[in-house]
């Protein structure tokens, strides 16, 4: 008998490149989570047009809350939700909704990372992934992945090679946390039953 997979919900606004690594991860025999659900914000997503009739944020998520609950779902991903969501909703998931950020959290809250990134000079980039909390970008971090950054870079090729990295380690991150093996302990996030697997990654400089 199969073990029971945690349902998983999705919320994207545009392409949803790592909404698609999740799905692909999902689809393993093995894999502790089932997607069984994915929304957007944004009205003209394929087949998601409830949400335009909403642009008043606490509406909209009464209709987005309703649909969780409506579809059993256990866990929620943020993948480029580009919506910031309210505290209200926030509490209703704490330590069930994970977001993927493009940098190495705490540095570069927000948008335009990577060229922040460059303009501070920083030698190391990356992504993280941590749970949502009501202040932006600020969750207790489940995995993270560095990148070097390298004198030739514009904010189009650092942000493709950080990109590769959220493809790996978010599926990596929703595993742990479907599986119980990630709990969050205080501020930090405790990784067990996975010593071969760290918690961070480092991209191959060559």
């Amino acid at each position: 008998m199969n073990a029971k997979k945690t349902r998983v919900a999705i919320l994207i606004s545009g392409r949803g490149s790592n909404m698609r690594s999740l799905v692909d991860a999902a689809r393993g025999k093995n894999y502790p989570a089932e997607i069984v659900l994915v929304l957007s914000n944004k009205a003209e997503a394929e087949g998601l047009a409830f949400a335009k009739a909403f642009s008043d944020r606490e509406a909209f998520e009464r209709v987005l809350q309703a649909k969780l609950l409506e579809h059993g779902v256990e866990l929620v991903c943020l993948a480029g939700f580009m919506r910031v969501l309210t505290a209200w909703f926030v509490e209703q998931w704490r330590e069930k909704m994970l977001n993927i950020h493009p940098a190495l959290l705490p540095s570069y809250r927000g948008l335009h990372t990577h060229e922040r990134a460059l303009a501070d000079g920083v030698k190391i980039h990356g992504a993280t992934v941590h749970f949502v909390s009501p202040e932006m970008d600020a969750g207790p971090i489940v995995a993270q992945a560095a990148v070097p950054v390298l004198d030739s870079d514009t904010p189009d090729a650092l942000a493709a090679r950080v990109l590769e990295q959220e493809h790996r380690i978010y599926p990596l991150a929703l595993s742990r946390v479907a599986s119980g093996a990630a709990r969050v302990e205080g501020f930090r996030v405790r990784i067990a039953g996975e010593p071969s697997a760290p918690a961070a990654l480092i991209w191959p400089a060559n």
